[in-house]
């Protein structure tokens, strides 16, 4: 038994007999089932274990009770792994009450037909609260995180959310390892469907002061809590997490295998940080579906097989599908010895997914892997690598095209301070001069980016591409770089000025250097000379419209009054907003809220 806080304590159960989780996901470390007991004037066990552990988990209840008798048990989530001694409890604690939600009492109706809850079930609303004592929860209701009935439950006295599912991971607590690979395997395998009811409990969450999460499975998180937060609005918001490429394919007589072996060479000799290659026949094909979704590029490499394409890949398929596979590059090699169907295949099972960019090259090999089919791997590679070209030494860094990209857009600058590197948001970059080359950048004096660049004369421009999700706005245009790292953590690249330049989601980027300073008021226009252009895509730049139709999440206005942000969307709920009120989320004041029509 272990001490979550003072009054909270943990009485789960590790499993190391099973071997498939939910009868599909390998977990070689087992699986925990989490269970917590808060200790008030009076106690609230949340939620059960699974059925195999009866004994052991009321042992522990007993143990946390120290003679004293339970109040209530919290059900959020009805599962058999964490809803399974419901009856048991309330037989061993016969004057404790069920507190759950409408839904989950009629499921605790399906899964015990004989248990009668009469009088003995305290059914709670979407934001009410329970006193405890000291203690007070609030229920906040998650609706398909991932079954209908999912509720979460917030302690605000030691600011401790218990999570359901959600934050959960593979792997028993006795064994240590990193919360994030079994995590992410964990997220898309089960949760990875429901990325729009993810960020809606995150939005949620947002609003809650929040110092511990408590999840149904894997450990209780307290450090770093940003950290895990950014990884769940990565995942459900369908974004690559990480630069590189996945190569997924079936090989019967070892050709397609050939090919995909020389395109992973390719891509590595042209500086591609990660190449993940998976014989979809042998292996963990959740790690495979993981792995897919945590990289931005993908490759499907199968034979032709009965007209269509490889058993082993049409699952594969079917996987990525069934969980919202979006915003991703996608290549195919195909094989074929007399008439190959396989490319058509896969573009017909991808076919709802939405924003899949298709390579211009698509491998086709007849039986064997020819000249011919390694200029086409040749230049499959250099298509998938053209970023990573671009950011590497050998880029070519005259590329005057570059220019070409800016419209009125969206970009970020970066800038250094001597101490750390910086960036902000802009959408005032303009090209003035074609001979020589000079670009504009206009910058608000109240922008801490202002005053580095006009204390070290150089800057760089990232040309932000359609592609770009809401947390690069979040993280380079609601904070400020005075008092935060916006790099922190992150992956960067540095132009030959020393300049950083996003990795990622952006089409090209311009190093400047200060040639004149035109002061406007609030604003400073620096005048600059091109030191150095770089164009990494050919994706369309990101503008401020597009921004505004496609990127910005749209705030959730039914049935409330009050005013909302125009910058990001925050929702404040009140007759009159105050002069001096500063958004929580974005920073910005009150003169950028409008009233909720």
């Amino acid at each position: 038994m272990n001490q979550v806080t003072k009054d909270i304590l943990y009485v789960g159960v590790d499993d190391h007999r099973v071997d498939l989780f939910e009868g599909q996901y390998r977990v070689p470390h087992g699986i925990s089932y989490n269970s917590y007991v808060i200790l008030d004037e009076k106690i609230a066990v949340m939620d059960t274990v699974d059925a195999a552990f009866t004994h052991e988990w009321l042992d522990r209840l007993q143990a946390a009770f120290d003679g004293r008798q339970p109040d209530y048990l919290v059900v959020q989530h009805m599962e058999p792994d964490h809803s399974a001694n419901i009856a048991s409890f309330l037989k061993a604690y016969p004057d404790a009450k069920v507190v759950a939600n409408e839904k989950t009492v009629k499921m605790i109706g399906n899964f015990f037909d004989t248990l009668d809850l009469t009088g003995r079930c305290v059914t709670v609303k979407n934001g009410e609260t329970l006193s405890l004592g000291a203690h007070t929860l609030q229920f906040v209701f998650a609706p398909m995180v991932h079954w209908p009935e999912v509720m979460v439950t917030y302690d605000s006295k030691d600011k401790v959310l218990f999570s359901a599912d959600g934050f959960g991971k593979f792997g028993a607590l006795d064994v240590e390892e990193e919360w994030a690979d079994e995590a992410r395997r964990y997220y898309i395998g089960i949760v990875g469907k429901y990325g729009a009811q993810v960020q809606a409990l995150l939005r949620a969450a947002a609003e809650l002061d929040i110092q511990k999460i408590c999840p149904l499975h894997g450990p209780v998180l307290s450090e770093n809590l940003g950290y895990y937060l950014g990884l769940y609005q990565t995942w459900s918001s369908y974004v690559p997490e990480s630069e590189g490429v996945v190569i997924a394919y079936t090989s019967v007589y070892g050709n397609t295998r050939r090919a995909v072996r020389a395109l992973e060479d390719k891509l590595k000799e042209n500086g591609c940080p990660t190449v993940k290659v998976y014989d979809l026949a042998r292996c963990d094909q959740a790690e495979a579906v993981a792995d897919a979704f945590r990289y931005g590029k993908l490759v499907l490499a199968t034979t032709t097989y009965n007209a269509g394409i490889f058993p082993a890949m049409r699952d594969f398929i079917l996987h990525l599908t069934d969980r919202g596979f979006k915003n991703r590059t996608v290549g195919i090699i195909e094989n074929g010895s007399w008439a190959p169907q396989a490319a058509k295949t896969i573009r017909d099972l991808l076919s709802a997914s939405e924003n899949l960019t298709w390579l211009d090259t698509t491998v086709r090999i007849l039986s064997a892997v020819k000249k011919e089919n390694l200029e086409q791997i040749d230049a499959m590679a250099k298509e998938l690598s053209r970023e990573y070209i671009a950011a590497g030494t050998h880029a070519n860094k005259n590329d005057l095209t570059a220019l070409f990209k800016i419209g009125y857009g969206l970009y970020v600058v970066t800038s250094n301070d001597g101490k750390r590197d910086n960036g902000l948001i802009v959408n005032t970059v303009a090209q003035v001069t074609s001979t020589p080359n000079r670009i504009a950048v206009t910058i608000n004096k109240e922008n801490y980016s202002h005053y580095v660049i006009r204390q070290t004369g150089k800057l760089n421009v990232c040309c932000l591409s359609e592609d770009a999700p809401f947390s690069v706005f979040e993280c380079f245009g609601f904070r400020s770089g005075r008092n935060v790292d916006k790099f922190e953590g992150q992956t960067v690249c540095r132009s030959d000025n020393g300049l950083v330049f996003l990795p990622r989601y952006i089409n090209s980027f311009m190093s400047l250097q200060v040639e004149e300073y035109v002061d406007l008021g609030t604003h400073g226009m620096f005048i600059c000379s091109v030191t150095e252009a770089r164009v990494m895509n050919d994706r369309e730049t990101m503008t401020y419209t597009y921004y505004q139709n496609h990127v910005k999440p749209k705030p959730e206005t039914k049935g409330k009054k009050g005013y909302v942000c125009k910058i990001c969307g925050y929702v404040y709920e009140g007759e009159e907003l105050p002069e001096d009120f500063v958004c929580p989320l974005c920073k910005h004041g009150a003169a950028d809220f409008e009233p909720i029509s």
